[in-house]
């Protein structure tokens, strides 16, 4: 059976660094960024990489940032046409998802997303409280996302948005009244993320020296069962921690990372990775935008290799590593995942997947309700969803 494919684009430029923040991206005005040399860039690491991943049918296609709606639409409709050359046998209905940010979209800016062959767009709205979105170091105003949900929608494009709960301050009733406003304008997804704070961003270096005021974990769970029972009411399935979507409308792409499928990464700082006889290999490109288009100019084509001008590392992981990743991504799923199929598409020895040590623990989750076991199917009860990654962990 031919194994699905998702490509992923990184776009590393925004008008602004948001204080949260740690993906890799710059602070660079629209017009100081060469949108079509960065497209050349793409091309060339795409027809490089492309024997790796021969035999696949792409599925997907997600352009992610920095902030991607920034880039000319004749651009990046240049670089989805390549793919799509590239995988020739790609799925009729490919799903091709472009991030977006209210300061750069609006109904004629989304129209042209569209035309370029975007059918699927993802705004980062993070709010609807003008006081949170100061916070959050975002540009836009609450008027300014409406505004962009609403063009986005009239293109008839599918339109996801993004919501962070567990600010500050911040009563549960209020995150659940954002993210009912937002799925009634119309969208038919919602991913819903718990603030975090990560080393190396702003908000990092202020949690550290303590000056940084954060939400009461007791909140941040109340905030959590609220958004999961007004988007519930609306008829949206709670189908990943962080994600609801209407019935049939989840996202292709992210389901791919959840399955273990592999990933074509293009782009400064982008991740991919393919299957190989041994279990697998992970690549990730340099970070330095400037080098990543230098280094694409004399990239030979083959298998990635750190220090082929555009690939700063390339992990090798063998089966049993790539077994726990299906277990970790695997588990956030409501669905959970099948340990038996899981093993069989890894070539590992059900004996191996079901060792003595993995089988003991799934014992003490299942007795401490972490944990329901169905035939060879593993699934975190709802009442645990919270505690994924520290069920899954337990489990490797």
């Amino acid at each position: 059976m031919t194994r699905p494919l998702h490509a992923y684009v990184h776009f590393p430029w925004c008008l602004e660094k948001c204080p949260y923040c740690d993906f890799v991206s710059y602070k660079t005005p629209r017009e100081a960024i060469d949108h079509d040399g960065y497209a050349d860039a793409i091309l060339r690491e795409l027809d490089a990489r492309r024997e790796a991943f021969e035999g696949h049918q792409l599925a997907s296609i997600f352009f992610g940032g920095g902030t991607p709606s920034l880039w000319e639409p004749r651009a990046m409709g240049s670089v989805i046409r390549a793919l799509l050359q590239a995988f020739p046998s790609a799925r009729a209905d490919v799903e091709i998802t472009s991030e977006a940010n209210p300061t750069s979209l609006d109904e004629a800016r989304a129209a042209s997303l569209v035309e370029a062959g975007i059918n699927r767009l993802s705004v980062g709205v993070q709010s609807l409280a003008d006081e949170r979105l100061r916070l959050l170091g975002r540009l836009h105003d609450v008027p300014m996302a409406m505004r962009a949900l609403s063009g986005a929608i009239a293109t008839g494009a599918r339109v996801s948005a993004d919501l962070i709960f567990g600010l500050p301050g911040q009563p549960p009733e209020e995150a659940a009244e954002h993210a009912a406003r937002l799925v009634d304008l119309g969208l038919d997804h919602l991913s819903a993320y718990a603030l975090t704070i990560e080393q190396g961003t702003r908000f990092g270096e202020l949690a550290r020296r303590g000056k940084l005021p954060l939400a009461e974990d007791d909140a941040i769970c109340d905030a959590f069962l609220a958004i999961e029972a007004t988007l519930e009411a609306r008829g949206l399935e709670h189908y990943e921690v962080s994600n609801y979507a209407r019935p049939g409308q989840p996202s292709r792409h992210n389901l791919g990372y959840w399955h273990g499928a592999p990933y074509l990464g293009l782009g400064a700082a982008a991740v991919g990775f393919f299957r190989t006889a041994g279990g697998g290999l992970r690549y990730r490109n340099t970070i330095d935008a400037a080098g990543y288009v230098t280094g694409t100019r004399s990239l030979a084509r083959g298998v990635p290799r750190a220090g082929d001008g555009v690939t700063q590392e390339a992990e090798p992981l063998d089966r049993e590593t790539l077994l726990r990743e299906r277990l970790m991504l695997g588990l956030r799923l409501a669905e959970g995942l099948d340990l038996d199929e899981a093993a069989r598409d890894l070539d590992i020895a059900r004996a191996e997947a079901w060792s003595r040590p993995r089988r003991r623990s799934m014992e003490l989750l299942m007795k401490s309700g972490g944990l329901a076991v169905e035939g060879a199917r593993l699934r975190i009860p709802r009442a645990r969803r919270l505690s994924t990654d520290g069920i899954a962990a337990r489990l490797f």
